[in-house]
Parts: C-alpha cells; structure tokens; sequence
C-alpha cells in the first residue's frame, strides 16, 4: 500500500487516516475529490473503504434493533420539548 500520487495527490497512508472524515463527509470538496481519486486508483484502499463502509452498514442496523420503541418515543418527546422550550425562550410577551 505505498502507492503515491505525487504532491498534489493522497497517498494511501492519507487516504485510510481520511477514510472517517471521507465518510462523514467532514471533507473540503477539492480534499473529497483526491481521496475519491486515490480510492478510484488503489485496489487496496478500495477495499478498506468498502470494508468500513460495510461496518457502519452493520452497527448502524445492530442498534436500530435494539433501541426499544419506548426510549424512541422518550428521545423524540425531549427533542420536541427541547425545541418548544428553545421557542418560547426567543418570544417577549
């Protein structure tokens, strides 16, 4: 995995270090390009992508299934009281 793109490209040592921030889309644009460049280009750091990819698909369907539906309706209670409250804060009578 030495492969290089020169100084304007990524190499793969920066492209895996990118790969959380890649796909939280946490990126400039002209960064997100040449780490789409250097994935597009690199086998093995194709591979690592898909494989994270494929994590998050997998914890993020694992805890879907286990929050109980009455902690979502608790979550989603406090986010609306939240931001009734956060409303009512801005009015003056």
């Amino acid at each position: 995995m030495g492969m290089d793109h020169g100084e304007e490209g990524v190499d793969c040592r920066e492209a895996l270090h990118r790969i959380y921030h890649f796909l939280d889309g946490e990126l400039t644009a002209d960064r997100r390009v040449k780490i789409e460049s250097h994935l597009n280009g690199c086998v093995p750091c194709l591979h690592m992508f898909d494989l994270e990819v494929e994590l998050r698909k997998l914890v993020a369907d694992r805890c879907r299934d286990a929050v109980p539906d009455g902690l979502r309706a608790r979550i989603a209670f406090a986010i609306d009281h939240e931001h009734g409250e956060e409303g009512e804060s801005g009015q003056t009578p």
